[in-house]
């Protein structure tokens, strides 16, 4: 089951990875940058940073108690709307900790086993997830991928970063929730105990889990790339299996992605294109949600920082900008993947779309109460 999670998230990263390739040739011929000067063009804090936190990420996922913890939480709750609001918020807070596509890769198996032991709406309940990730996310500068290269490049500190996204984080996660009583009945549910066959790795969890904090005091220092190959170093010592499970693919195509995108910033017709967007009303915010419904938002915030130092506008853009189309985020793809229902990617624009709205209207108003318009 996990190399079929795997392979479905490899094959959006492949279909990406292709695009990278294909456009690279036109661009490197349009640009006047010399082809040696292209690793200039690759944020490598934030590549070293991703990297070490793929790693550790991968340490938790493979220790099983991330799994364990999920299943306990799903067997002690007996409402179908509880239920929600428990998953919601179990998704928003590993998201927070673990990175978003992580956050899925063990919540929407978890949910998907509910089904052999209750009648639930399972696919609606993985969309509820794939939303919550994203809002849950936003609050941590690893939280999701977008945000780890925002926090590397403005150079803000932990907390700062985080106190920054606090109010749109908590007030889309609030938007979640109050969404609940409309998707879902508080209607009963009866869920029998189901065996945990989980393999657990303890010294496995707390190595994984402790070398969190210096990680993350080393990136904010602004020694990402060192400290990451510390981290590598010590898992090829000591699980070198755990390296095996990590996607270094994604690696790659964060780093053609830095490529691509700088180059096509470059370009006068780009850079004429990002002047309109910024024109718009609501500026920066407006750009990167906009951006983020036609080439999702990770690339979106790599494009438009080129254009623009107001780097907590532009977070809080392309975080909303995860909601609404699926495009928005690799993370509503994922979970799209996974689930494998049919018609789930139509209901998946019934519940995002008006999320998308609704989130547009809450950062409006908490930017108006932040600036002294209201």
């Amino acid at each position: 089951m996990s190399l079929f999670r795997h392979a479905l998230s490899r094959l959006s990263e492949d279909l990406l990875l292709t695009i990278l390739l294909v456009a690279l040739i036109p661009l490197l011929w349009l640009t006047e940058e010399p082809t040696w000067a292209l690793h200039q063009l690759v944020d490598w804090k934030t590549v070293g940073a991703l990297a070490g936190l793929m790693v550790l990420s991968r340490g938790l996922e493979v220790s099983g108690y991330l799994t364990l913890a999920g299943q306990w939480l799903l067997q002690r709750i007996h409402s179908e709307r509880r239920l929600a609001i428990s998953l919601i918020l179990f998704s928003g807070g590993l998201s927070a900790v673990i990175t978003n596509d992580v956050a899925l890769f063990i919540v929407v198996p978890l949910t998907l086993g509910l089904r052999t032991v209750a009648q639930l709406p399972v696919g609606r309940l993985i969309i509820f997830e794939a939303l919550a990730v994203n809002a849950g996310s936003a609050i941590s500068p690893i939280g999701n991928p977008q945000n780890l290269f925002l926090w590397q490049a403005s150079g803000a500190g932990f907390v700062e970063f985080t106190l920054v996204m606090a109010p749109l984080a908590l007030a889309l996660m609030a938007l979640l929730i109050a969404a609940v009583p409309l998707a879902f009945p508080g209607k009963r549910i009866a869920v029998t105990d189901v065996p945990l066959v989980i393999t657990r790795h303890r010294q496995l969890f707390w190595v994984s889990l402790l070398l969190y904090i210096p990680f993350l005091v080393l990136t904010e220092w602004g020694y990402a790339a060192p400290a990451a190959a510390a981290v590598i170093l010590l898992t090829l010592c000591y699980q070198r299996h755990i390296l095996l499970g990590v996607d270094w693919l994604l690696l790659l195509v964060f780093v053609l992605m830095f490529i691509n995108l700088n180059l096509l910033a470059g370009l006068p017709v780009m850079a004429e294109l990002a002047g309109h967007l910024l024109q718009l009303p609501g500026e920066v915010f407006t750009a990167g949600v906009l951006s983020s419904q036609v080439m999702s938002n990770v690339p979106a915030a790599i494009f438009l920082y080129a254009f623009t130092d107001d780097w907590q506008t532009l977070a809080w853009g392309v975080s909303v900008g995860g909601f609404g189309l699926a495009i928005g985020s690799l993370a509503n793809l994922i979970a799209l993947r996974l689930a494998r229902q049919p018609g789930l990617w139509r209901e998946f624009h019934y519940w995002a779309l008006p999320a998308l709205l609704g989130g547009c209207l809450i950062a409006a108003l908490l930017m108006g109460l932040q600036r002294g318009w209201l």
